[in-house]
This record gives C-alpha cells, sequence and structure tokens, in this order.
C-alpha cells in the first residue's frame, strides 16, 4: 500500500521548485558558514601571531646619541626574560620599507631614520610591560608599540564580520524550514481527498506524514548535492584567490581541515532537518483538521 500510496502523493513532476529554492537556499548557507568560519579563524591567527610581537622606535635627533640609546635598548632587552627575541632592523631594511613613498630617495645615506627594533616578547601578559619598564631604564625616549593592539581593530572587524555570517547563515536555515513547512502544507492540501481515503482504510497521521518525509527528504537531497557542488567550487576558487593573492594572510583565514569537515556535514544535517520538519508539519496539521 505504501509503494502505490507514494506515486499518488509523490507525483514525478512534484517538488521541481521546492528543490531550486531548497538548493538556493543551502548554496547560501554554505558560503556564509565558510565566510564565518574563515572570519573567525582569521581573527584567531592574526590575535596569535600579533600578540607576542612589537617594535621599539628611538627618534633623537642626534645620530650618535641615537645609535648609543638602540644599543643600550637592544642589550637590555636581550637580557631581559620578558623578551624571546630582539634584531637591530638595518638601515637597508628601513629603506625599503619607505621606498613606495619616497622612491630613490630612501636611499640616501643624509636621510634621518629612526632606529628600530624588532621585538618578539615572552608569552604572558605582562612581558610587554616588562619591556617597557626596560625601555625605561635604558633608553628613556624609546617607544614602543604592540602589534597586537595596532591590528586590533581588525581583528574585532573579523569577529564581528564572522557572527554577522553565522547569523545570516542561521536565518538562511530558518526560511528552508519554512519553505519545507509550506511546501508540505501544500502537499497536504492538494491530496486531502487521497488522504481521507487512506484513513478510511485504516493509515494513521505518522504513516501519511513518513511519506511526506520520504518525498521532501528526496527533494532536499538533490537540492544538497547541488549546492554542494556549487559552493565546493566557489570556496576552491577563492581558497586559490586568496593562496595566489593576499600571502600569509590567505593561509590565516583558510577554512582548515575543521572548516571543511563542518561545511561538508552540514548539507547532510540540512536533508535530515528537512525530512523531520515536514514530517512534524504533516502531523500537527493532519492532527488539527482531520
Amino acid at each position: 500500500m505504501s509503494a502505490a500510496t507514494a506515486r499518488v502523493l509523490d507525483p514525478a513532476s512534484a517538488g521541481r521548485a521546492m528543490v531550486g529554492v531548497l538548493a538556493i537556499m543551502l548554496f547560501l548557507t554554505l558560503l556564509a558558514a565558510a565566510a564565518g568560519i574563515g572570519a573567525a579563524r582569521g581573527a584567531t591567527a592574526l590575535g596569535a601571531r600579533l600578540s607576542e610581537r612589537a617594535t621599539v622606535q628611538l627618534t633623537d635627533a642626534d645620530p650618535a646619541a641615537r645609535a648609543a640609546a638602540a644599543a643600550r635598548a637592544l642589550a637590555a632587552l636581550r637580557a631581559s626574560p620578558a623578551v624571546a627575541g630582539a634584531r637591530a632592523v638595518p638601515r637597508t631594511e628601513l629603506a625599503r620599507l619607505v621606498a613606495p613613498w619616497l622612491g630613490s630617495a630612501a636611499d640616501d645615506p643624509d636621510l634621518p631614520m629612526p632606529e628600530l627594533i624588532d621585538l618578539e616578547l615572552a608569552p604572558g601578559d605582562g612581558a610587554l610591560a616588562a619591556a617597557r619598564a626596560v625601555l625605561a631604564r635604558a633608553a628613556p625616549g624609546a617607544v614602543i608599540d604592540s602589534h597586537g593592539a595596532a591590528v586590533a581593530p581588525l581583528a574585532r572587524l573579523l569577529r564581528a564580520a564572522a557572527a554577522l555570517a553565522i547569523g545570516a547563515a542561521l536565518l538562511m536555515v530558518t526560511a528552508s524550514a519554512a519553505v519545507v513547512v509550506l511546501a508540505a502544507r501544500a502537499g497536504l492540501e492538494s491530496h486531502r481527498a487521497t488522504i481521507a481515503v487512506m484513513h478510511a482504510l485504516g493509515a494513521t497521521d505518522a504513516q501519511v506524514g513518513r511519506l511526506f518525509q520520504r518525498r521532501i527528504t528526496r527533494d532536499a537531497a538533490l537540492a544538497a548535492l547541488l549546492a554542494s557542488a556549487g559552493a565546493g567550487l566557489t570556496g576552491l576558487a577563492v581558497a586559490r584567490q586568496l593562496a595566489d593573492g593576499v600571502g600569509p594572510l590567505g593561509g590565516a583565514v583558510a577554512l582548515g581541515g575543521q572548516g571543511w569537515g563542518a561545511l561538508a556535514a552540514l548539507p547532510l544535517v540540512f536533508v535530515a532537518f528537512a525530512g523531520l520538519v515536514a514530517r512534524r508539519a504533516v502531523t500537527h496539521a493532519l492532527a488539527r483538521t482531520l
């Protein structure tokens, strides 16, 4: 009885529109989830990479005094347990940094440039404060800039973007559930006479609900296949662009193994969720009206 009834409730042309709508919904959900995961990973990687980096700048007008202060600061910092590593930035490297703005004048030996020291701080929250105290004694005029503090606004922006993307994905899932409910109710209404005959022959609401669940699950599976293929191709293209054009930051915002695993599981969860929503919507409507 179930096979014959399934053919009555599930004609070959049914569900095509819903498959397209669900495929679009899931495609957008996958893209939003991928953007959220990538932004969250980028914020975490950015903070971890730069939280223990700092730069010391000495800007004394007298070149000899500036060089002497830089030497004292470098020696004191290397001796401090709060500093894991310290190196003086060569003038040639500084010239390369300012060359985009100054052009050939950056190589002029008479061009005044500050003395810079690149620091790698020891792990711990108090390392930066300890390094400041060391500098205050060795070179009072030195200024220390934390890389983590400089990029903190960008990290906050990435975290906000991640939250927004995940919120958008959840909204798309809610919209997909609404589409499934509407499709189930429309199918229930169009086959009301058939369902009434089934009830007269002894079929239960649960049996009818399972028939609709089978139909919705099949349509959702087809939609998941289409959406996954499209999202996979899009994700690979974006990942290649990040790797080629953004450099190290591209690796920071890449999805990683766990991110790709979560995205791969999402279509399966989507299919199961659509089937359960359809079954619950049908049995609830039947309990109220029939």
